[in-house]
């Protein structure tokens, strides 16, 4: 689902949360200052993973969307959203285990704890069958949809972002430039390569502009390319930026 940003005024844009939900509060401490009624919003995604407070940080993302009038807010799915999604359903996995140990490497244990989920007793469940993960993986859905509005959120999230006047387009982490849009399916989140292959337009837009770098090689510009992740690692730092109609960087807030 692609849902297009009003291009019209400033849109700013934020990176990889990561759980972080303490300097999440901070960094929308200092938008609320700096919000004007028109301006975009847009979060790239990875709000989920690694971080010790990920439904801290989904309860902060739904309270401030509420103290935006005038706002247009968008949440991008980002690779920690998609991969939790796919632990939900991880019955129907052709080699569970595997599958989960990949997802536990790459940041999804965190998520698991904050749902009430012990990834000790996940291989377990998988080893005795479909019928006993599909009631393990139930219950940590159950216990995720306790959470008000989480469930909903998950489920709301948009794929990419394009502006309105086909100028820029904010994603998660990558893209395959050799894919239309409309046909990037998974590309989003796990094509970073891709992203820092671009040697030119991709499509009509200036820039494609991303939240998260696994390498954490901080904010860059390229050509037609721009990265946000300020983080040295995982822990941070988070830092929102926001852009004119035509890509140029017009103000950095760091929390």
């Amino acid at each position: 689902m692609l849902i297009t940003l009003n291009a019209s005024q400033r849109i700013w844009a934020v990176p990889a949360v990561l759980g972080q939900a303490e300097a999440l509060g901070a960094l929308h401490k200092r938008l609320q200052d700096r919000l004007e009624r028109g301006d975009c919003l847009v979060y790239l995604g990875n709000y989920m993973g690694y971080g010790p407070s990920v439904a801290e940080t989904v309860d902060e993302l739904l309270r401030f969307r509420k103290d935006l009038p005038g706002i247009q807010v968008v949440h991008l799915r980002g690779a920690q959203e998609e991969m939790w999604v796919k632990l939900l359903e991880i019955q129907w996995a052709m080699r569970p285990i595997e599958t989960f140990n990949w997802m536990m490497e790459h940041g999804v244990e965190a998520t698991l704890r904050a749902y009430g989920g012990d990834p000790d007793e996940a291989p377990a469940k998988f080893r005795a069958g479909v019928v006993v993960t599909t009631r393990w993986t139930t219950e940590l859905r159950e216990a995720f949809q306790d959470h008000p509005g989480h469930y909903e959120f998950l489920h709301g999230l948009a794929s990419a972002a394009p502006t309105s006047d086909g100028q820029l387009l904010f994603v998660n982490a990558g893209i395959d430039p050799h894919q239309p849009l409309e046909k990037q399916n998974d590309a989003f989140w796990w094509n970073a390569a891709g992203f820092e292959a671009m040697a030119a337009r991709f499509e009509t837009f200036a820039y494609v502009i991303r939240g998260f770098d696994a390498a954490h090689g901080g904010v860059q510009t390229a050509a037609n390319s721009i990265t946000i992740d300020a983080a040295e690692n995982f822990d941070g730092p988070l830092r929102a930026m926001s852009f004119g109609p035509d890509g140029a960087i017009l103000e950095t807030l760091s929390a």
